[in-house]
C-alpha cells in the first residue's frame, strides 16, 4: 500500500474517538428516552405538552450544519454538554428537595444520564486537542441560574431540557459520523473558510 492510502495516527485516532463518542451518544440517547419516561410518569405531566425553549441551552437544531466545520461542530456539541451537565445538575438538586428519597428511581436515572454528559464532554475536549484545538475554558457556572420557578415551571424546564439533550445525542452522532469521514481534517468544510 502506497504511503498516501494509509492514514495517519492522527487520523486513526480521530476515527477511534469519533467512533466511540457514537457509541456513547447512542446510548446517552437511550438512556434520556428512557429516563423521559421515567420523568413524565413521575412529575405528572403529559407527554405531548409543548415546552418553551431553554434558556442557556444552544438548540440542537443548526440551520447551516452543513457548512458548519468540523471544528465548529466539536464546539458547539461542546457548549451544549457543559450546559446540559449545568441543568441536569441542577434538575437533581431540584428533584432532591421535591422528593426526597421517595423517587429514588428518578434520582438515580438523573444521576446517570449526568455522568454520561460530563463523559461525553470530556470526550469532545479530547477530540479539540486532538485536532491541535485547546478546548474553550469551563468557567463551571454553565447557564445562568434561572429565577426561582414553581415547581410546574420546574419540570417544564426538566421537560424541555431532556427533550434537547435527546435532540443534542442525535445531532452529536450525526456530527461524530461527519467527523470520522476520510477527507481533509475536520476543521475543514467545503466552500467554507476556518473561522467563519
Amino acid at each position: 500500500m502506497a504511503a498516501a492510502d494509509t492514514p495517519s495516527a492522527t487520523t486513526l485516532r480521530r476515527r477511534d474517538l469519533c467512533s466511540r463518542g457514537i457509541r456513547l451518544a447512542r446510548k446517552m440517547r437511550s438512556d434520556v428516552a428512557d429516563l423521559l419516561d421515567i420523568y413524565v410518569e413521575r412529575q405528572g405531566l403529559d407527554a405531548s405538552v409543548s415546552v418553551a425553549a431553554v434558556e442557556g441551552v444552544p438548540a440542537a437544531a443548526a440551520e447551516h450544519w452543513s457548512e458548519q466545520t468540523g471544528t465548529q461542530r466539536l464546539l458547539d456539541n461542546l457548549a451544549a454538554y457543559r450546559a446540559f451537565r449545568a441543568l441536569l445538575a441542577q434538575m437533581l438538586e431540584e428533584q432532591r428537595e421535591q422528593l426526597g428519597d421517595a423517587d429514588a428511581a428518578l434520582g438515580r436515572a438523573l444521576a446517570a444520564v449526568l455522568l454520561q454528559v460530563s463523559a461525553f464532554a470530556y470526550h469532545l475536549e479530547e477530540l479539540l486537542e486532538l485536532e491541535s484545538r485547546r478546548p474553550p475554558g469551563d468557567d463551571g457556572d454553565g447557564p445562568p441560574a434561572p429565577p426561582r420557578l414553581s415547581l410546574f415551571e420546574q419540570k417544564l424546564r426538566g421537560l424541555g431540557v431532556l427533550r434537547e439533550l435527546a435532540q443534542w445525542a442525535v445531532r452529536s452522532v450525526r456530527d461524530l459520523r461527519q467527523l470520522a469521514r476520510p477527507g481533509p481534517g475536520p476543521s475543514s468544510a467545503p466552500g467554507v473558510a476556518e473561522g467563519q
